[in-house]
């Protein structure tokens, strides 16, 4: 039977296969994702607002032709009217012939009857059957002849009882208001189907092209899963919301290969750190037991191994001080201090060893120079780079000052020793580095490296440079808020 766990391995290397380079991206997938249920967000709401639009143009246009009918009728009739009241209704009979025998005499309808509803004049031959739309104004069919054709249209007319029992009707065929509506509809049919086509089409491809740049981030990030931490997702050149959120992702795989490095460098530098004293603990404890057995020299042998295991806890210390200060733990604690007094008291403290190095210790202090911070770290920090500068000047003079400017808490450390060459200075700061003319001093390379790290969970900085002679030390941190 093959084994349980190599199915289980089978199985998980499947389930994080890298995607092949153009991977086929099927209409159902589309579907799925929220890309293009966001464009479909977006289109549905895109087609209703131009659906109402169109649905608005329309009822606008259909208004204004009837109203534009009845003003035209309201003309026709306030005419009418005049004519009547200056010929009476033989006048207005003849008026009603006249206009009715001229040309596009099919679109004006005219139609005036005695009492007995017999025709007197007008282009109607018979009093229509219509639908009252309103008092005077009625709905009617009006029947044309288009060569051996008959067609039927609607009409719209206003009806006046004329003195003596006289009817006039005045009205206007709709057929090319109606050929005019139609036509509105048909093109705002067509305008809405061709909306509706493009907005899918354009849904589709933008889905497409964001899906595109997202199985882009997704055989990086396979890639990466199998080992290869030197792939970076690439950019377009756009510099659109994909291409910001690539180089970002670009910026963070940069920094965990940063941090990987340097994990594994210093597991590195700790292994061979700590495998001498180590081993030079385990060789004195070998050789005792092999000497006679002597209460004096258990004693001694004793004392250098306690020795050795202080100096392995202070680098164990140093290590886990460190991490802790780049995890952050700390900042609930943090206050307003005063740099400059905490700078006054890690000075009183190193006195005495300026004095036994036949040292200048000379501190200036600014008086105020206050920042948001943990005491506890910023003296060990303190402490760290005046321990750095006495331990590696031989003569001459070490200066601690603070100062303020601006916004930025300054505290400098500078010494007359040899310094640093310039393309070292910045890689002092990292974990067991020491450089060569400093292996015979005691230390573990750690105590830049705890200052980086304060500074950087103060929201400092932290940098080396030239004193001439020596080395001058910057620490930078924000000023608090009076």
């Amino acid at each position: 039977m093959p084994d349980p766990s190599s199915i289980r391995s089978g199985e998980q290397a499947t389930a994080f296969a890298a995607p092949p380079d153009r991977p086929a991206i099927s209409v159902r997938r589309l579907l799925r994702t929220n890309a293009f249920r966001l464009a479909a967000l977006y289109f549905a709401l895109f087609a209703t607002s131009a659906l109402g639009l169109l649905v608005f143009i329309y009822f606008s246009v259909a208004g204004f032709i009837e109203v534009q009918t009845e003003a035209t009728l309201d003309a026709d009739l306030t005419g009418l009217a005049e004519q009547y009241e200056q010929r009476g209704i033989a006048g207005l009979v003849q008026i009603i012939g006249e206009r009715s025998r001229g040309e596009r005499n099919d679109e004006t309808l005219y139609l005036i009857t005695d009492p007995l509803s017999r025709k007197l004049a007008g282009n109607l031959s018979v009093w229509p059957k219509a639908e009252t739309i309103r008092p005077g104004w009625i709905r009617f069919p009006v029947e044309t002849k288009r060569g051996t054709l008959t067609e039927t249209h609607p009409a719209i007319g206003n009806t006046f009882v004329l003195p003596g029992g006289f009817r006039l009707l005045v009205g206007r065929d709709l057929r090319d208001a109606a050929a005019f509506r139609s036509r509105i509809t048909q093109t705002l049919t067509w305008a809405a189907i061709a909306t509706l086509g493009l907005g899918i089409v354009g849904g589709f491809l933008m889905t497409r092209n964001m899906l595109r740049r997202v199985e882009t981030v997704n055989r990086t990030s396979a890639r990466i899963i199998h080992g290869d931490l030197g792939q970076r997702v690439p950019l377009n050149g756009s510099g659109d919301e994909f291409d910001q959120l690539a180089g970002n992702l670009n910026l963070m795989l940069d920094q965990i290969e940063r941090l990987m490095a340097g994990m594994r460098q210093v597991t590195d530098n700790i292994a061979h750190d700590l495998r001498t004293p180590l081993a030079r603990l385990r060789a004195r404890l070998e050789v005792t037991l092999l000497e006679k057995p002597d209460a004096e020299r258990y004693g001694e042998a004793l004392t250098e191994t306690i020795a050795e295991a202080d100096q392995l806890l202070v680098t164990f210390n140093a290590l886990l001080s460190i991490a802790e200060a780049e995890a952050g733990s700390r900042r609930d604690t943090m206050a307003v201090v005063d740099l400059g007094e905490i700078a006054a008291s890690v000075a009183e403290l190193y006195e005495p060893v300026a004095d036994e190095k036949g040292l200048i210790l000379a501190v200036s202090t600014g008086q105020g120079v206050k920042v948001r911070g943990d005491r506890h770290l910023l003296s060990q920090a303190i402490a760290n780079l005046l321990d750095n500068a006495m331990k590696y000047t031989p003569q001459g003079s070490v200066t601690l000052s603070t100062s303020q400017q601006g916004e930025t808490a300054r505290l400098e450390v500078a010494d007359s020793g040899p310094g640093i060459p310039a393309e070292r200075r910045e890689a002092v700061f990292d974990r067991f580095v020491r450089l060569e003319g400093s292996r015979s001093t005691p230390g573990n390379g750690l105590g830049l490296s705890l200052v980086r790290a304060v500074a950087k969970l103060h929201g400092g900085a932290v940098w080396a440079e030239g004193n001439d002679p020596g080395l001058r030390v910057v620490f930078t941190l924000p000023a608090a808020a009076a």
